[in-house]
């Protein structure tokens, strides 16, 4: 009997976000589920980002960020733009409504409930990511729409998959690998998760 089912883990409750960022030049923005308050006093919420994300590149310079929660309001367009494409190559905000927080990044409306403005006071390497410890600079709650959770996104938001086809799909955006194996090193190219986020269609 195998130790570790993977899909245990999918049953951990998750918000979805988007974590907003400014390299110096342009505002960015990527879709983020591991957001978590750690303490009341002082306010501290850690964020875990990928590091083949260009925003975590940026955060590590410039040391502050926006976490936006996304309503049930969004639909697939929004994770289109901020998973599946990289700040490097597109503006994601073109054509987008937002403002700007006391720190200067953008806070989506319309689809969201609530941002929470963050300054980085411990960077932590684990591999693949880094987790953020942050200080909450600004907050402020926005309406009392529902928060989009990362069950409601994959029941009713998330693309269907084509199961006629073989292979693996990601079960963070959907990508499907067709081949056996998968490999082990294998990185999504869409939302760069690694091998771990894929299951057996």
């Amino acid at each position: 009997m195998e130790l570790i089912d993977k899909t245990a883990l999918f049953k951990i409750s998750y918000g979805l976000y988007v974590l907003t960022t400014n390299d110096g030049k342009k505002d960015n923005g990527m879709i983020c589920n591991t957001v978590m308050q750690v303490t009341s006093e002082p306010l501290t919420v850690a964020v875990g980002i990928n590091k083949a994300n260009y925003s975590c590149e940026t955060v590590l310079k410039t040391k502050k960020m926006n976490v936006v929660t996304l309503t049930e309001k969004c639909d697939f367009s929004i994770f289109e733009r901020f998973g599946f494409a990289s700040g490097k190559e597109k503006d994601k905000f073109e054509n987008l409504k937002y403002w700007k927080s006391q720190n200067g990044l953008p806070v989506l409306v319309d689809i969201v409930n609530s941002f929470i403005s963050l300054e980085v006071k411990e960077s932590i390497d684990l591999e693949t990511h880094y987790l953020f410890i942050c200080q909450v600079t600004e907050a402020k709650s926005i309406s009392d729409d529902n928060s989009m959770t990362y069950d409601y996104y994959h029941k009713y938001v998330k693309r269907k998959t084509d199961t006629t086809k073989k292979g693996y799909v990601c079960t963070i955006c959907g990508y499907i690998y067709e081949g056996e194996p998968l490999p082990e090193d294998f990185i999504c190219p869409i939302c760069k998760y690694p091998a771990s986020a894929f299951v057996k269609l």
